[in-house]
């Protein structure tokens, strides 16, 4: 049985799967509060299912871009779990996992998420025929305006935007851009879980003491004033 763990951002999420399928998922709005709803989470999908942490064989987690934050307090709970019961890790874009539930629709997918300072977080991935899943555009700090000279043709744009950026890809994106609705923009650990298998199929396991999160800005540091 696999852990599949996600506090890249607000919203927080985890799913137990067994041979690729879903034993418990539990998506929810967190806030700040991921330290303390974590593991209490954890502990009723366990016991709802009837399974012990022991029975874990792979933890699965979302490295990121993300909230400084959250990501760390979800990457320190996989690493934790990983040390202790002598798991394998594998981490998991979260811009890829946010694109992956629209992958068969065999369009261009550009996850986004807000970023601060009128930046986003943006990769754009793509299902084809010979190829597959792979990514176009790597994770990356950029703009809406910016993204005009990588994008062409029509796009699903997906992620934790607000309502300001979603009308800024409508105004200058026009009918080339598809929005999902809020429901298609939720992002669950059941996608880290599948893209995570994906991995471990292949044996890329990351190493567990090197493991860090993915931040593409450098968290803010508050320098000492003089006295």
């Amino acid at each position: 049985m696999q852990l599949a763990i996600d506090t890249s951002t607000d919203t927080a999420s985890l799913a137990l799967v067994q041979e690729s399928r879903i034993l418990s998922e539990f998506t929810w709005h967190c806030g700040q509060n991921h330290t303390v709803e974590l593991f209490p989470r954890l502990e009723f999908m366990l016991f709802k299912t009837g399974f012990k942490i022991e029975d874990l064989d792979c933890i699965f987690v979302a490295r990121g871009p993300g909230s400084f934050n959250g990501l760390r307090v979800g990457v320190s709970a996989a690493k934790g779990l990983a040390f202790t019961l002598g798991l394998p890790i594998i981490g998991v874009s979260t811009l890829e996992a946010t694109a992956y539930q629209h992958a068969e629709s065999g369009l261009a997918v550009c996850a986004v998420q807000n970023a601060g300072r009128e930046e986003i977080a943006a990769a754009l991935y793509q299902k084809k025929p010979r190829k597959g899943w792979s990514q176009i555009a790597a994770e990356h700090l950029t703009t809406v305006p910016a993204l005009i000279s990588e994008i062409k043709g029509k796009t699903i744009f997906c992620g934790e935007f607000n309502a300001a950026t979603a009308a800024q890809i409508k105004k200058l994106f026009k009918s080339e851009a598809l929005l999902p609705n809020p429901a298609g923009n939720l992002r669950r650990a059941a996608y880290i879980a599948e893209l995570g298998e994906i991995r471990r199929q292949r044996g890329e396991f990351d190493n567990l003491g090197a493991f860090q999160p993915t931040y593409l800005r450098k968290p803010p540091i508050t320098e000492r004033k003089k006295a």
